[in-house]
């Protein structure tokens, strides 16, 4: 297999990943607010969420630097050190992401989450100004879907930290769950706080199915 293919194979995956594995997440998530259902299955629905939401988190830290290299393998230029920068960018996120997966509840946890989220607020940042550069040096000028992708990138990234932002109260509720039963208020904190990241969630998967269209089709 050539390393286009190869590269544009992998690029394919992590975008069919982080699509299905964040339908799956939400999906799961509805019945960690179901308080019809019994502790033990909520429980259960909750680590089966936990255990997904590693799936689109590995694919988006990964995004980038795929991206990067199978643009440079089809032509597209880098200004000096920039593709440097974007194969360095996918292993360190991928270890922040694991990390913050595995040592959770370690007493270097919150440090590794402020970490991961000044790095994409980095990424929202900075693709922008990347792809603005690009644009201004005639990198870009055949390639105005490859600079939709890039922002459509950084916008996804940006609707995960609404997400986070938004979570908060269902993230408290589940943790006070796995203490024992909660009560009628904080189940309703917890299905509000569900509700109120949804349209963010489903705003990422029509941006995920636009980016796609836009790789196949290439349109100028």
């Amino acid at each position: 297999m050539e390393y286009t293919h190869l590269l544009t194979l992998l690029h394919l995956l992590l975008f069919c990943y982080w699509l299905g594995g964040d339908i799956g997440v939400f999906y799961s998530s509805g019945f960690v607010v179901d308080d019809r259902l019994s502790r033990e299955q909520r429980l259960m629905a909750g680590r089966i969420m936990l255990a997904l939401d590693l799936v689109p988190r590995v694919c988006m830290s990964l995004m980038l630097t795929v991206g990067g290299l199978l643009a440079a393998a089809v032509g597209f230029a880098h200004a000096p050190g920039q593709l440097a920068v974007i194969v360095l960018l996918g292993p360190c996120w991928l270890g922040l992401v694991l990390a913050l997966h595995f040592a959770h509840g370690a007493v270097f946890h919150p440090l590794l989450t402020k970490l991961d989220r000044w790095l994409r607020y980095a990424v929202v940042v900075g693709t922008p100004l990347s792809v603005a550069w690009a644009w201004n040096d005639g990198r870009l000028i055949d390639g105005t879907w490859l600079a939709a992708k890039l922002l459509g990138f950084a916008f996804l990234v940006f609707c995960g930290l609404m997400i986070r932002r938004g979570f908060g109260d269902f993230a408290t509720a589940y943790a006070n769950l796995l203490q024992g039963d909660l009560s009628a208020e904080e189940n309703e904190a917890m299905a509000v706080s569900l509700a109120r990241v949804r349209p963010w969630v489903v705003l990422i998967w029509g941006v995920l199915v636009l980016e796609a269209w836009l790789g196949v089709v290439q349109p100028t």
